[in-house]
């Protein structure tokens, strides 16, 4: 076989390149510390390198959501702890208030303080998260949830709430998982309006001397307390009876207070203004509790408390209990506060009840505020489980790609000093057989 002098300067030259390349690519191999440079490299692993980083970012993706959504469900927290403290300092001045001894002058030193808590209270329910956007107005980020309704503010007790909402039901939400979206936001109508008064079940309200004409407040000093349902199935049972319609009493029930004719004990009996029909009077005790059981024995599951000494003719209201706003409890306050006492209008005694039903109301709008701070605890106890959980899982990628991209340093730095061994004897025998030539030896 004949070999011509450019067939052996080519193998020679190829050689050498193809040893130059080898050795490049180790050293980039050993500069990067990564094994598969390009696809070519390990097309298996690469293609599994690919999927495995697009993993990699979509749980960055939602690490980054979990550290927004616990930012956001702080300011949340931290809002609701205020209205919390204004709350209680507000029951507390209310309790300050039932002492009927205090003089005008006093109820209105309480009325003007509650009136500085109406305004806290107003500037947490509009506060923002430092970004422009509200946080207690639902979907409605950029408007102002709250807002003081001019034709109301002035009505004291108010008949509907002197706030008006411009936010909707909505919660903004968050993709903190592949299979999980947060809220983490509050709508302000469920915060601040949508809260039930009375015991939440119904609610206790007097009603008037029924013998005076016109009817004016009780005249006696019987006060009536929130009442309770012992049997929730009776009561639903009862009011389905009724209209038809679970829990939602049409007309109240009443316990009217009478004297009895003959032995001059005062009585009390059920009157349901629905069938317009009262149960057998019975003799009235101070603080003894009192069945809601109406004349054609539908039994309510529930009981009320009576203490003190009503006059004959008064009577105390029943009522299946409706939403309440929050800004409309607190007017309520300042207009019982701000009320003339010592006529027979408006009795010690009155007051007395009214200031009890608006603490009820209060106590109301505390429970829901607690209620609401610990799903936001419960939230945020979530997310940082999250949180490990999407941690362990980025380790866990890493590992991954390490496996399929990272560089054995052993091996390759080994086979770095074999290639370069042999690019250097590649070269060495091409230097000598490319100065081989006849004209050495003429």
């Amino acid at each position: 076989m004949r070999i011509s002098t450019s067939q052996i300067f080519e193998a020679g030259s190829t050689q050498v390149q193809r040893g130059q390349s080898s050795l490049y690519k180790l050293q980039n191999q050993l500069g990067t510390g990564r094994r598969v440079l390009t696809p070519q490299d390990d097309p298996v692993a690469a293609s599994r390198a690919l999927v495995v980083n697009q993993s990699v970012a979509v749980n960055q993706q939602y690490i980054d959501n979990q550290g927004l959504a616990t930012s956001q469900l702080g300011l949340v927290d931290t809002q609701l702890t205020a209205l919390s403290n204004a709350l209680l300092n507000v029951r507390d001045r209310v309790l300050q208030a039932g002492n009927t001894t205090l003089s005008a002058s006093d109820r209105e030193a309480i009325a003007s303080e509650l009136q500085a808590r109406f305004g806290e209270i107003m500037g947490i329910a509009n506060a923002d998260n430092g970004a422009g956007e509200y946080l207690f107005s639902g979907y409605s980020g950029k408007v102002q949830p709250f807002a003081i309704d001019g034709s109301q503010a002035a009505i004291a007790p108010a008949t509907s709430s002197p706030v008006g909402y411009s936010g909707d039901s909505g919660e903004r939400l968050l993709q903190v998982s592949a299979s999980r979206s947060m809220s983490v936001s509050v709508a302000g109508d469920e915060l601040f309006q949508k809260i039930a008064n009375g015991n939440g079940t119904f609610v206790t309200s007097t009603n008037g001397n029924q013998l005076a004409v016109p009817t004016v407040n009780n005249q006696g000093s019987g006060i009536i307390n929130a009442g309770s349902v012992l049997d929730l199935q009776k009561w639903q049972t009862a009011a389905n009876t009724r209209d038809g319609t679970t829990n939602n009493l049409p007309l109240p029930l009443e316990i009217r207070f009478s004297t009895n004719a003959t032995t001059g004990v005062l009585e009390y009996s059920i009157y349901d203004s629905g069938t317009g029909t009262a149960t057998t009077p019975a003799t009235y005790t101070s603080g003894q509790s009192i069945s809601l059981v109406t004349a054609g024995g539908l039994d309510f599951g529930a009981t009320v408390t009576v203490s003190g000494t009503p006059s004959a003719g008064d009577s105390f209201k029943i009522d299946a209990s409706k939403s309440q706003s929050l800004f409309q409890t607190m007017q309520n306050l300042l207009g019982i506060l701000r009320s003339p006492i010592g006529s027979t209008t408006y009795t010690s005694t009155q007051y007395s009840n009214d200031l009890a039903g608006q603490l009820t109301n209060i106590d109301q709008a505390m429970a829901n505020v607690s209620r609401i701070q610990s799903d936001i605890g419960t939230k945020e106890q979530e997310l940082e489980s999250l949180g490990t959980a999407a941690s362990d899982l980025a380790i866990q990628y890493k590992s991954t790609l390490s496996n399929l991209q990272d560089l054995d340093y052993n091996k390759t730095i080994s086979d770095f000093l074999q290639q370069q061994m042999n690019l250097q004897a590649a070269q060495a025998s091409f230097a000598k057989i490319s100065g081989m030539s006849l004209f050495n030896y003429l």
